[in-house]
């Protein structure tokens, strides 16, 4: 679809991208499903109108424009998931574009998305996050495999951790002290606690290993030493779910709910919570509120001085 974009549009799309890239820390991830969805309507604009889609048209775009898109974006039965997020790169790109070329984008930003029910966080009972500790360390083969396997799960949940960070952890940050600096999505950086479980999980790993870890290496290893593929760890998270019975949703990224709903059950805050997840927008951490609407409700009737 590249090709239906006229050369000074797809160095605008360039541009656009790599300043996300750089300077507002986007995982590469992003960028690239940010490139897709740009060039997929940016290509659909070249269709509509029957010419390349260069800096002028562009600026020209209409409501009409943006409601023949949403149109054709709901003929091809796109999920209303799917149509939010790319609403939302076209939004994106196309203020980065009218700052630089001087035209209004109105139609583009007042163009609502679709409604949808997001998924609310599916996490594990305080013993069934124990449990799967424990399921996941005694199913495997070999010890320090088992040891392994545990040991980033309870940094799941015991730190709140994304798979990718606690596999992207080097020799260079053991031994574990009492807090973790960890880098998250977009480059954005955080410190953690360190729970004394997942430290001690971490040394018997560490104890365990065949291969002790390289400074600067990964601190997780496979079987022949190399670094540890997410899809084994998923792996034996999934024959610890179906041995103890739990439901599908019981996943390593469970773990990490379990972990901010457990704090939220506890008393912690969302600002503090935030901060441990490592989540840009308050508002993307709110969802665990949902969760835990009984347990919000018990402290407004406490603290709230109308409600005394």
């Amino acid at each position: 679809m590249t090709l239906e974009i006229s050369p000074a549009g797809r160095d605008a799309l360039q541009a656009w991208l790599e300043r996300a890239s750089s300077l507002d820390g986007l995982a590469d991830a992003t960028v690239s499903a940010y490139r897709a969805d740009v060039t997929e309507f940016i290509a659909f604009l070249t269709g509509h109108h029957a010419e390349p889609q260069g800096l002028a048209p562009l600026a020209r775009i209409g409501v009409a424009d943006m409601r023949a898109w949403m149109a054709h974006l709901r003929a091809r039965e796109v999920a209303a998931r799917s149509v939010a997020r790319k609403l939302s790169a076209v939004k994106a790109f196309y203020r980065w574009l009218a700052a630089r070329e001087g035209f209004e984008p109105t139609a583009v930003l007042q163009t609502r998305g679709p409604r949808f029910q997001g998924k609310l966080p599916r996490p594990l009972a305080e013993d069934a996050a124990r449990a799967m500790i424990d399921g996941v360390e005694h199913q495997a083969r070999d010890g320090w495999i088992g040891a392994r396997d545990a040991a980033v799960v309870t940094l799941l949940y015991g730190c709140g951790l994304r798979m990718s960070e606690a596999l992207g952890l080097t020799g260079a940050d053991v031994p574990l002290g009492d807090s973790l600096r960890i880098t998250g999505k977009g480059g954005k950086e955080r410190v953690v606690p360190v729970l004394p479980i997942a430290r001690r999980a971490v040394e018997t790993y560490l104890r365990l290993c065949p291969y002790p870890p390289d400074r600067d290496g990964p601190l997780f290893l496979g079987a022949r030493g190399g670094r540890l593929d997410g899809r084994l760890v998923r792996r034996a998270v999934e024959v610890a779910r179906l041995q103890l019975g739990l439901p599908a949703t019981a996943t390593p990224h469970a773990m990490r709910h379990s972990f901010a709903t457990h704090l939220l059950s506890a008393g912690g805050d969302l600002r503090s919570i935030q901060e441990l997840l490592g989540h840009a927008s308050l508002s993307t951490t709110q969802v665990y509120t949902s969760v835990d609407e009984a347990r919000l409700m018990e402290v407004y009737a406490a603290a709230h001085p109308k409600a005394r």
